[in-house]
């Protein structure tokens, strides 16, 4: 590793400090004003629920001690597993017993949340209450991720605090290797770079694997966020790998009576679903065997113990895999990349009719049944300060004001990532979040129990995208969308 190369992570890694000290680092262009809003709330204290993830951990540990020291409000928020977080927000806002004045919301269910009438319209609630209003915080800096949670009415219920689409990551150190290079182009005829489709995808996932046996390596060709029992595996299918076959929305059409079969107009069971079902199983053959049992958070530390030759990571993973020593034993050894595709996909993205992976992320929603909902306004918008967007984008991959891109440290870090962060801006529009739809928990529920017989091979994959969409259409009939 070179010199200059150590000083640049050293820079990284001081942007993933937390606590309090460093806290204390963040320089706050406005502080008289924070202080001064501060003073009637003074000895407050609020509370909020969170996945534990690297953005929300940097808002614990980093942002709640800083608003405190500003405000003299107590910020207490409590991170926990992502089954955990939604348990507890949706039945304090259910029962309104109002434990929390924040609670994280995902862009894929906020459309749940906003028709229960669970949040708060946070564009009214600061129109109305002025003095609220922090000088530097503007809506119009957010990037175009925020308007996910916008409502009918056109306000903002949520503010973005992270961002992020799921890439192709492969090991730059295996696919710029001399020996490796040539031997895959003895066998396969091909240079060996990035796959584009995938049957370019197969080849080198089933190139590697080989290669990791046949040289005593615990190195296999592809990641899989396969768990046999875990909503990361439908999550998987149907918004990272469905798509790159050209079955948008989970293959529910809602201009056509939210149709799921083929029979009726759907795409849930049609060919290209199958034939995406039946590759994303083909490289969970071929991945590590912990791919089994891995959400989102095995597949990313797969790939950071160098198990994986390529594989699709959730990019708020990608800055610590790339860069975090402590963590990661593939440092400096991470490319990023567009999904693979099927011919023509690439092109509906284009032209917005379709999209070629997830765009995830998050924000945090005020519930009107918090007894604090001042004070939370205060915190929501400190959270969306330019100033304190550098650190936090480097120590958590996310980006979720335009102004952030420009940052002399991310700039510093897109580099390390491979140009993730110019990915994200720039082709950020290929990619696109969950369906608007409000029966989100429900068509899961309904389906993946099948889905999960899909994975141990109870049902085969055609049979069992055929049940799927029937349920799926039969769950949908019943909560009265389908007529």
């Amino acid at each position: 590793m070179k010199f200059a190369y150590k000083l640049s992570v050293s820079a990284i890694a001081l942007a993933m400090m937390t606590g309090a000290s460093f806290a204390q680092d963040i320089q706050i262009k406005n502080p008289e004003w924070w202080q001064e809003a501060g003073k009637k709330f003074d000895g407050a204290t609020l509370r909020g629920v969170t996945e534990s993830t690297p953005a929300s951990n940097y808002v614990a540990d980093v942002l709640a001690p800083k608003f405190e020291e500003l405000t003299g409000i107590d910020v207490q928020i409590e991170t926990t597993s992502w089954d955990q977080m939604y348990d507890k927000a949706i039945k304090d806002m259910e029962a309104k017993t109002g434990i929390y004045d924040m609670v994280y919301i995902e862009q894929d269910i906020v459309y749940a949340y906003l028709a229960r009438n669970f949040l708060v319209n946070l564009t009214k609630a600061l129109d109305e209450n002025a003095e609220l209003k922090a000088p530097e915080y503007s809506e119009d800096n957010f990037t175009t991720f925020a308007e996910n949670f916008r409502g009918s009415d056109g306000g903002l219920y949520g503010v973005p605090m992270e961002a992020f689409i799921k890439v192709y990551l492969y090991r730059t150190d295996l696919f710029n290797d001399p020996k490796i290079q040539a031997e895959f182009k003895e066998k396969t005829g091909k240079d060996l770079k990035p796959a584009k489709t995938h049957a370019e995808y197969t080849e080198i996932a089933k190139f590697f694997t080989e290669y990791g046996k046949a040289n005593g390596m615990d190195l296999w060709g592809t990641t899989a966020q396969a768990h046999t029992g875990h909503p990361a595996s439908w999550y998987e299918y149907f918004e990272s790998v469905a798509p790159t076959y050209g079955v948008y929305n989970w293959g529910i059409d809602a201009n056509n009576n939210y149709a799921a079969t083929v029979e009726n107009g759907g795409t849930m069971n049609s060919p290209e679903a199958k034939e995406a079902l039946k590759w994303w199983l083909s490289m969970r053959d071929i991945a590590p065997p912990e791919s089994v049992q891995s959400t989102w958070t095995e597949v990313a530390t797969t790939f950071a113990a160098g198990r994986a030759a390529q594989g699709l990571v959730y990019g708020e993973n990608a800055a610590w895999i790339a860069t975090d020593e402590e963590k990661s034993r593939v440092v400096g050894e991470v490319g990023v990349a567009l999904p693979p595709l099927e011919p023509g996909v690439l092109e509906e993205a284009e032209s917005g009719k379709g999209y070629i992976g997830y765009y995830d992320g998050g924000a945090f929603g005020l519930p009107v049944t918090s007894k604090s909902q001042d004070a939370a306004l205060l915190f929501m918008q400190f959270m969306a300060l330019p100033e304190i967007q550098e650190d936090w984008a480097a120590a958590g991959s996310r980006i979720t004001l335009t102004s952030t891109y420009d940052t002399p440290k991310v700039k510093e870090v897109d580099k390390e990532l491979g140009g993730y962060y110019s990915m994200l801006r720039d082709d950020g529009k290929l990619f696109k979040g969950a369906p608007e739809y409000p029966f989100h928990r429900q068509v899961i529920e309904a389906t993946s129990p099948t889905f999960y017989e899909i994975l141990t091979g109870s049902i085969g994959p055609d049979e069992g995208l055929d049940m799927m969409a029937q349920k799926a259409e039969e769950e949908l009939k019943n909560l009265g969308y389908r007529k």
